[in-house]
C-alpha cells in the first residue's frame, strides 16, 4: 500500500529524532568534545536503526532535503514527496512530544538546533547538507549493502563537524519537531531553508559526477 511508505517515513524520522534527542539529554547537551561525539553517535546510529527497519518500504529518506534531491533526480514522484514530507515533519514532532512526556518543555528546548552566528550557521548547514545528500545520492546507487553504514557514518561526522557552529541539523524536520514542541520558532527558518539549498547543490554535484548503479 502507498500509505505504508508515508508511515515508514513517519516511523523512521521518529526514530532518528527521538534517539538523537534522548542522546542530547543523556549527556546534558553539547558541552564538550566527548558530549559532541556522543550526540553524533546517537543521531548516526539512530539513523542506521531507522534505515534497517523501514528502508525496504520507503527508501529511508527521513529528511525533507533528501526527498527534495530524490524528487529532482527523478527517483520519487511529486505526490510521494508530499506524503514523505508530511510523514517526516509529523514523525519529528511526535518524537519531540514523547521526549516532552518523558521530561519537560525546557528539556525539549535543549534538543533544538541553535547557533551563535547566523551567517556561519547558514553556510555550515548548506555545506554539510550538500555533503550528506550527495553521499546519499551516490551510495544508494553504488554502495550496495554498505550504503546504510556509509550514510549513518556520514551523519556522525557531520554532527562532529557541525554541532558547534549550527547544531548540525541538515534536516528541516529534525529542527522543526523540537522547535514546535518547545514553541520557539525564532531562527527555525534557517533550518528549514538552508538544508533545501544544500539539497539542490547536492543534486547538481551528483549530476556533475554521476554514479553508475552496481
Amino acid at each position: 500500500m502507498v500509505i505504508n511508505k508515508y508511515l515508514a517515513e513517519f516511523m523512521g524520522t521518529f526514530i532518528l529524532v527521538f534517539v538523537g534527542s534522548m542522546g542530547i539529554l543523556s549527556v546534558g547537551g553539547a558541552n564538550g568534545a566527548a558530549e559532541i561525539i556522543a550526540i553524533a553517535l546517537a543521531f548516526g546510529l539512530g539513523l542506521l536503526a531507522a534505515i534497517w527497519v523501514v528502508a525496504h518500504v520507503s527508501g529511508a529518506h527521513f529528511n525533507p532535503a533528501v526527498t527534495l534531491a530524490m524528487l529532482l533526480e527523478g527517483r520519487t514522484s511529486f505526490s510521494d514527496a508530499i506524503g514523505y514530507w508530511i510523514g517526516q515533519f509529523a514523525g519529528a514532532t511526535v518524537a519531540s512530544l514523547v521526549v516532552l512526556a518523558a521530561s519537560s518543555q525546557d528539556a525539549v528546548a535543549t534538543t533544538m538546533t541553535t547557533f551563535t552566528d547566523r551567517n556561519t550557521a547558514i553556510l555550515v548547514e548548506i555545506a554539510l547538507t550538500a555533503i550528506f545528500v550527495w553521499t546519499i545520492l551516490a551510495v544508494t546507487k553504488t554502495g550496495g549493502h554498505n550504503a546504510p553504514a556509509a550514510i549513518a557514518l556520514t551523519l556522525v561526522v557531520i554532527h562532529i563537524a557541525g554541532i558547534p557552529f549550527s547544531g548540525a541539523s541538515v534536516n528541516p524536520a529534525r529542527s522543526f519537531g523540537p522547535a514546535a514542541v518547545a514553541n520557539t520558532f525564532g531562527n527555525l527558518w534557517v533550518y528549514l531553508l538552508a538544508p533545501l539549498v544544500g539539497a539542490v547543490i547536492a543534486f547538481g554535484l551528483y549530476r556533475l559526477f554521476p554514479a553508475d548503479e552496481t
